[in-house]
């Protein structure tokens, strides 16, 4: 995503590359030199240098040996610097090819002069080999050359790996180690000595484990052990820029370096790092009196990279895209992802750009790496010139609403609250009984005594006092937030219970505690729902990775996209191909997301039950396909690319009512006459139900019912479209067909779904006696409602005469009855809708119709109501349902005649 912003500076005629060599004396020495560079000058109106060109210089220079490499590594250096100093200071090179231009030339030197040292200490000292085979040294580029945002001035950042320790296979006893750091040594000195001609770059490599004081290179093994054992918060900064830029085996170097740099959870933890870093900084830059430190002072080049680099410590391990070095290519990211507004992003955007383009300025004068504003007046003016302003004031006017924003929004990213909460006290246990106890029964508990006790259990428990105590502190803090928020809603017993529930479930992980401590609003998002509903806050307990849903109120709260949901899917499951355990984790994650922003929907009353079923019906789709593909992707010895296998979904999920627990009624089918078919989709079903139902580190996805295959439990896995036609026509019992009626293709061949529906609006067409078809259905009524005695005292909205599965009973039956004249009905459209066409076909009295589609309608109300507050049965007063029963009732009535007991009233005691 591209963010576009307006100019951070004014517009300004182009100049001539050659006049605007006059804001670079250095480019004028060179010039005064070396003549024969004008040619540069010349060119640099039509084209800069490429990586290309770089190589080409070098290839024709032919350099034999160490001297006449270093000679033409220089020469070429003050060819690009001199032609990129006119098209930059002309207005002709935008700042992205101004940093690609150094970023070029410096990987193009590295690997000039790595290829060039490796080919002559091998042939002087023999091959490095370890386990592997052949061994090469991994340079790697950290800071802006490993961002490819190096300036025009800069020195290089690097560290040197390689892959395994081993030996040499030549004349010479010597270690890989060994002769990887006398590599190491000659590279350096190919950029960094002085010659005649110059240096290439300053060489850095104070970044590699132990600084200065480690060895120069070090293998795989001994840098992950350091990432464990060593590894520090501000490594972890210096780490997120690392790109191979000379060397083999990089694939294998990102592998160890990934997971110290990005957690596989939200790690808002790093916020803090940031903080502590920052003011580092800060009190650094007032010691030494930086204040116009264009890099590190406020509002500078570098708190843009932290707001950059500490989103995506806290994100990247989740979102792989946030895994990107370049500065204005991860803020671009966090901008599409929503984490921070468009707005801003435009602002530190254009800030960026500015404070870049002044950083080269500044350091065109005399090739020099300065961040310092100059102090002497011919130095500012040819600064604010080469900038586009009038003079020195007006530059600098412009220079401080650029910082300006950058620390507003700097602020706003990393900014901590000192407000301590009036229910600190409470918590830190330093109010007597009787105050605490009035405190909190004026804050609206019911029962203050017993808050009271929990917060002191709480505070005194084992699980408290065995938290580092950076998490003591943060609980120390969260707490009686969760305090305050609890007292604001209906039920402040109930809430708070809900509320020290959740937090201590989620204590032992920092990163959650210090997402909480960070975003206040997420926090009070979380005691809403809590108080809400009993199953929101069982659900947020279990998949509490779900939380970074709460910090942006606008995706909170946005209208379900399940298209991106299903991309989002796709993307997450080729990004680790080749890992199954990771994919069925981010299966699961970005499942509960989506599920989570449709109860934090349901809860603010946003979403009808209706509307919910039908995201979550296909939300349930989009994971039923993809899963369908990965679990075909891993049975061996599959017989073709594309397996000819459908999934059905029956009940709930046929019906596109499911709950936010409800089980997946599933039947698997193929069409396929290839010999391994029956074999391999039986694995395909296996590895489908694995896939569903395991239970991993991220929870569950379903539960899952293939009890209604043909022949049932007895019956084989997955059957074939033939079989399963010869069954149904053949064997299937009447309330099979009942099921039909709320059968649908969910997932596979859609060939094979079109077979299917063929079959199941055959089977519903059939011609059926009325009343054998009626007296089996009763009997099958009969059975369901002996199998759920209530004796509660209270009306079962589902179950009981007169409940929710009276009307199915008789939309099935109208269905099977009719369907051969009015073959409307096997559409599967809903109970309500389906109401509606029987009384629209005379079949029903239009009245009756429509209030018992009413009563269907309060029903699922009422069941999901009580499910999100954890009841295990959806039963409500008689008085309660009373109405809709009796409307019930009579569309029975009005179908087969009266039940065996029509009352809802309670039995007789």
């Amino acid at each position: 995503m591209t963010i576009p912003h307006a100019p951070a500076q004014p517009e300004r005629a182009t100049k001539t590359p050659a006049a605007a060599l006059r804001y670079s004396r250095y480019a004028l020495r060179l010039l005064d030199a070396h003549p024969h560079l004008q040619a540069e000058v010349e060119q640099a109106a039509a084209r800069g240098w490429d990586a290309a060109a770089m190589r080409e210089f070098l290839d024709a220079a032919a350099p034999a040996d160490e001297a006449t490499l270093a000679t033409a590594l220089r020469r070429l250096r003050q060819r690009v610097m001199l032609r990129l100093a006119a098209r930059d200071l002309s207005g002709r090179a935008p700042i992205a090819e101004v940093v690609a231009t150094m970023s070029d030339l410096a990987e193009v030197a590295l690997q000039a002069a790595h290829r060039f040292h490796t080919e002559r200490l091998e042939a002087a000292l023999g091959v490095p080999r370890g386990a592997g085979g052949r061994q090469e040294l991994i340079v790697v580029g950290m800071g802006k050359l490993g961002g490819r945002e190096l300036n025009v001035s800069s020195d290089v950042d690097l560290v040197f790996v390689y892959p395994e320790e081993g030996e040499i296979e030549g004349a010479r006893e010597l270690s890989s180690h060994e002769f990887f750091t006398r590599l190491g040594r000659k590279i350096i000195g190919a950029l960094a000595e002085i010659t005649s001609e110059g240096q290439v770059f300053r060489v850095d490599m104070r970044l590699r484990p132990w600084g200065d004081g480690g060895p120069l290179a070090c293998s795989f093994d001994a840098l992950e052990q350091y990432f464990v054992t060593q590894g520090r918060e501000w490594e972890r900064y210096a780490w997120i820029k690392a790109r191979a830029v000379a060397g083999a085996r990089a694939d294998e170097l990102a592998a160890v370096v990934r997971p110290f740099v990005f957690r596989k959870y939200l790690d808002f933890a790093s916020i803090g790092a940031v903080r502590s870093l920052h003011a580092q900084i800060r009190r650094e830059v007032a010691r030494r009196d930086l204040a116009d430190h264009v890099k590190l002072g406020p509002g500078g080049i570098r708190e843009i990279e932290f707001i950059a680099q500490a989103l995506q410590l806290i994100r990247g391990g989740r979102d792989a895209a946030l895994q990107a070095q370049p500065t204005l290519d991860v803020l671009a990211t966090l901008a599409a992802r929503g984490v921070l507004p468009e707005a801003a992003v435009r602002e530190l955007c254009a800030a960026y750009e500015f404070l870049r383009r002044l950083e080269h300025r500044l350091q065109w004068l005399d090739d020099t790496q300065t961040h310092q504003l100059p102090a002497r007046p011919e130095d500012r003016a040819l600064v604010a010139s080469a900038m586009g302003y009038a003079d020195w004031d007006a530059f600098l006017g412009a220079l401080g609403e650029q910082r300006s924003a950058v620390t507003r929004h700097f602020e706003a990213v990393f900014a901590e609250s000192a407000e301590e909460s009036p229910s600190a006290p409470l918590w830190q246990g330093t109010l007597e009984p009787d105050a605490a106890h009035a405190q909190l029964q004026a804050e609206g508990f019911r029962s203050p005594e017993e808050a009271a006790r929990r917060l002191a259990a709480f505070r005194s428990g084992g699980r408290y006092r065995q938290l580092p105590a950076a998490s003591q502190q943060r609980l120390d803090a969260l707490v009686p937030r969760l305090v305050d928020a609890a007292a604001g809603t209906g039920d402040p017993d109930a809430t708070l219970a809900r509320c020290l529930d959740f937090v201590e479930a989620v204590s032992r992980r920092a990163a959650y505690l210090a997402l909480l401590q960070e975003h206040p609003q997420a926090l009070e998002r979380v005691a809403g729902m809590l108080a809400s509903s009993s199953w929101a806050a069982t659900y947020l307990t279990r998949h509490p990775i779900v939380l970074d849903e709460l910090l942006d109120a606008r995706v909170l709260h946005a209208e379900p996209d399940i298209a991106a949901f299903a991309r989002g899917l796709r993307a997450a499951m080729d990004a680790h191909a080749d890992d199954p355990e990771r994919q069925m984790n981010l299966m699961r994650e970005l499942h509960h997301a989506l599920v989570f922003r449709l109860l934090a929907q349901d809860l603010a009353g946003e979403l009808t039950v209706e509307r919910l079923a039908d995201y979550l019906s296909l939300a349930a789709d989009v994971v039923l396909c993809t899963v369908l593909d990965q679990a075909w992707a891993r049975v061996t010895r599959r017989h073709r690319e594309a397996p000819r296998f459908a999934i059905v979904g029956y009940g709930k999920l046929g019906g596109k009512e499911l709950g936010y627990a409800s089980d997946l009624d599933i039947v698997f089918l193929y069409d396929d006459p290839h010999d391994a078919a029956q074999e391999n989709y039986a694995r395909l079903g296996q590895r489908i139900n694995t896939w569903l139902t395991a239970t991993t580190p991220s929870g569950v996805l379903f539960q899952t019912d293939l009890r209604l295959r043909p022949n049932g439990e007895s019956g084989l896995l997955v059957s074939s479209l033939e079989a399963f036609r010869r069954y149904q026509r053949e064997s299937a019992w009447v309330w099979e067909h009942q099921a039909l009626t709320r059968a649908r293709f969910c997932a596979g061949d859609a060939q094979i779904g079109a077979l299917f529906e063929e079959e199941r609006k055959a089977i519903l067409t059939a011609k059926r006696d009325p009343a054998a078809l009626a007296a089996d259905v009763l009997a099958m009524r009969k059975r369901m409602h002996d199998g759920h005695p209530n004796r509660s005292g209270l009306f079962d909205v589902k179950h009981d005469r007169g409940g929710m599965i009276d009307i199915e009973f008789v939309v099935q039956y109208l269905v099977l009855a009719n369907a051969h004249e009015h073959a409307e009905l096997t559409a599967n459209l809903g109970n309500i809708a389906l109401l509606s066409i029987t009384a629209g076909l005379g079949l029903i009295p239009v009245e009756i119709a429509q209030r018992a589609a009413e009563a269907y309608r309060a029903y699922r109300r009422l069941q999901h109501r009580l499910r999100l507050n954890d009841a295990q049965y959806a039963r409500v007063p008689h008085a309660e349902a009373e109405a809709h029963a009796a409307a019930t009732r009579a569309l029975w009535r009005a179908v087969f005649g009266a039940h065996e007991s029509e009352s809802v009233a309670p039995p007789a005691r």
